[in-house]
């Protein structure tokens, strides 16, 4: 079985938590980030919260091994740290990753247009792939650090599929470099397809694709944000979040079921799961069963589902990763 999770609104959403959760109950033989280090994965893990960069929020499980797509970008050190920290033993990178060096963060922090128009993160990953479509960019098989780390990860996953592979996006639907709110957007594309072709997975073997959403919507930088809340406001809704690499707020607003309708289309997802449901719903916090959530809670989920016309099977109700109640083998997805 292979699964993609992918971003249906800004990012934030709650990736890293769903791969986590997903990691800890199906115990998935391998695990492919995609994406680059701009993008941090929260994930709280009896109690302890940790923030990825480079490697999948599956670390939870210890028996999954953890790799980075051949699409994907990595710093070094970042890459490196993680390996040691969360996947020592267990961790992989593709012969073909590009890696960001400090030159390109130089280059894009001196980047007026990029730094204050657009709200880059400053993390050199736009520069970089600039240079990759250029083909100036090294590749990780050029670093003597990263040889011990190297493999075939498309191979890899062809290897693993029947023992479970998740390969995990980054970033958001309404991030993409083709289909978001251009200029206002990320060097890559960041919808389902994207992810997959990152990783050197062909649309075929694709089994599931969970698309995530947040029960509020949220952005980092600028670019349009539909009905968006003025700060107090969504301080008042206890809506108010920080951007996990960069540290900046980030702006909210309510669940937008028109941006939703459109990450449906441009994903084909298979199944929906959405995060932070206890923010709508304090009574909500914690619940891992379908009959424990409070009745207007079931309520607001069934409307969701019934207008996106695809299976909500998760549903996240805090912060921990086991905070979930998983609705795939009710609905027949197990």
């Amino acid at each position: 079985m292979l699964y993609i999770v992918v971003d249906g609104f800004f990012g934030d959403t709650g990736k890293g938590k769903v791969v986590a959760y997903l990691a800890a109950a199906d115990k998935p033989s391998l695990c492919v980030r995609t994406g680059a280090p701009n993008a941090g994965h929260t994930v709280v893990w009896r109690g302890e919260a940790a923030v990825l960069r480079s490697l999948p929020a599956c670390f939870v499980n210890q028996e999954s091994k953890l790799a980075v797509a051949p699409g994907a970008l990595i710093k070094v050190d970042v890459f490196l740290s993680e390996a040691g920290r969360f996947g020592r033993g267990r961790s992989f990178v593709d012969f073909n990753t590009g890696v960001i060096e400090e030159a390109h963060v130089e280059r894009e922090r001196s980047d007026e247009f990029l730094m204050k128009t657009v709200g880059s993160t400053g993390q050199g990953v736009g520069a970089a792939m600039v240079d990759r479509v250029l083909r100036r960019l090294k590749l990780a098989r050029e670093f003597d650090a990263l040889k011990p780390y190297l493999a075939d990860v498309p191979a890899m996953v062809r290897e693993h599929k029947n023992r479970g592979v998740i390969v995990e996006g980054t970033q958001g639907t309404f991030l993409s470099l083709y289909h978001g709110t251009y200029p206002y957007v990320t060097s890559r594309d960041t919808t389902a397809s994207g992810i997959a072709s990152e990783a050197g997975v062909g649309p075929k073997d694709v089994d599931e694709v969970v698309l995530v959403f947040k029960s509020f919507v949220t952005r980092v930088g600028n670019g349009p944000l539909p009905g968006e809340l003025p700060p107090e406001e969504a301080e008042r809704r206890g809506w108010v979040e920080r951007g996990a690499v960069t540290g900046r707020p980030r702006r909210a607003a309510p669940f937008n079921l028109d941006l939703a309708r459109r990450a449906v289309l441009l994903n084909s997802p298979t199944q929906i799961a959405i995060t932070k449901l206890d923010a709508l719903f304090k009574d909500a916090a914690g619940k891992t069963r379908w009959e424990d959530l409070p009745a207007e809670a079931r309520k607001w989920v069934d409307q969701v589902e019934a207008e996106l016309g695809k299976p909500v099977t998760l549903l996240g109700t805090g912060p921990e990763a086991e905070h979930m109640v998983d609705l795939r083998r009710a609905k027949g997805l197990l």
